[in-house]
């Protein structure tokens, strides 16, 4: 028997019977059956329809013998089915008549791929749009998320401006109450004759309106926090989670179902920074706490740079560490930022597309589950 090939088999196969052909013919619309099933089919279903497709297919519909010996010839072949031995000028007219039967076919296997290719694109696209609206679907719901927030702090500011202003009214009308019950006061306030009763008359208008779009911007900036690094989760590996705020990461053991694009690890539980690094100095801190399997520093075309490979003796182990980029220096620096106390530095070539680069192992008993980027604290900036 021919060597087993499902493509070419499936080729080859009766739609009706599920076996290899015995005496095919074929219908306009390119579909092939065995003589005998499609007369069995049409006789059942009392009608000329194709098994199929169902297109209606008249008594003239059925492809030349030419096409049908030529499938007839491959599924023989394909089953090892004996055939008497042809004479040499059969041989000869064979050839020739296959080869015609080739030229004839090419047409429609050629239509078959085309439609084939088609209809995986189309799967393809359909899959492309559903990854995408379900991307959108979870960036919008963290945006809302995120403006909720601000807008309960600007609530709750409010809230507490009015209340203040409320509190200051009751003030002044409980001194104004004062002033009526006890007619020495109240005839030193209309005379103006005691000044340090006059201002408190009146509300402190521009202490409440004054600036008052700056005053909460400030005080949202001090309850806000700033990380010169954003994890990019379009490049995460499918076992690392990252947080809302995509500043810190965690490996788990379940798997996510992600996008297969060409940015995403699938090797290592890795993940990149959102933000190229082409010149200048960058730094910032990354709390590791007690966690027992990480690694950072910067990817270079895809590629993260390592050091020598021997080990490093600390004074201590450090929970937090500072990253030191000097791209145009050439120079990657790590440090333990409670004390400044050098780690090691590195002094890679630095190519155009450098990010930076983050890798996180099992957190297993550990207290520290996720390893977290961070703004680099006053205290121990160079």
């Amino acid at each position: 028997m021919a060597e087993e090939n499902p493509q070419f088999k499936s080729f080859l196969t009766c739609s009706v019977c599920t076996e290899i052909f015995k005496d095919p013919v074929s219908l306009g619309c390119h579909h092939s059956f065995c003589s005998s099933c499609l007369q069995d089919f049409w006789a059942q279903a009392k009608n000329k329809n194709c098994p199929v497709c169902k297109k209606k297919s008249s008594k003239d519909a059925i492809v030349s013998s030419f096409f049908n010996f030529f499938i007839k010839e491959l599924a023989d072949s394909y089953a090892g089915r004996q055939r008497s031995a042809p004479s040499d000028e059969a041989q000869v007219d064979k050839g020739g008549r296959h080869q015609e039967l080739k030229q004839k076919l090419r047409p429609d296997l050629t239509a078959q791929q085309n439609r084939r290719r088609h209809q995986e694109l189309e799967e393809t696209y359909e899959a492309r749009a559903l990854q995408l609206k379900r991307q959108r679907v979870n960036i919008e719901r963290g945006i809302r998320a995120g403006f909720e927030k601000l807008h309960l702090f600007l609530r709750n500011e409010e809230e507490a401006t009015v209340v203040a202003l409320r509190e200051e009214e009751n003030d002044c009308l409980s001194t104004l109450s004062a002033c009526k019950r006890s007619p020495t006061r109240a005839r030193a306030l209309l005379f103006g004759s005691d000044t340090q009763l006059l201002p408190i008359l009146l509300l402190h208008e521009a202490k409440y309106l004054g600036n008052l779009a700056h005053r909460v911007w400030e005080e949202m900036g001090q309850r806000t926090t700033f990380s010169p690094v954003i994890l990019d989760p379009n490049t995460a590996d499918s076992r690392l989670s990252l947080s809302d705020d995509l500043t810190s990461v965690r490996c788990s053991d379940v798997i996510k179902n992600v996008p297969n694009n060409p940015e995403r690890f699938s090797k290592y539980p890795d993940v990149l920074g959102s933000d190229c690094l082409s010149s200048g100095e960058h730094c910032w801190e990354v709390e590791v706490g007690d966690h027992p399997i990480w690694r950072i520093g910067v990817a270079i075309d895809g590629k993260y740079t390592q050091g020598t490979g021997e080990t490093l003796t600390l004074k201590r182990t450090p929970e937090r560490i500072r990253v030191q980029l000097d791209y145009d220096g050439g120079e990657l620096s790590f440090y333990d930022p409670e004390d400044m106390t050098l780690i090691y530095t590195h002094q890679p070539t630095f190519a155009d597309n450098t990010y930076p680069w983050f890798s996180v192992g099992p957190a297993g008993l550990a207290r520290t589950k996720d390893v977290r980027v961070c703004g680099v604290s006053s205290r121990t900036q160079l």
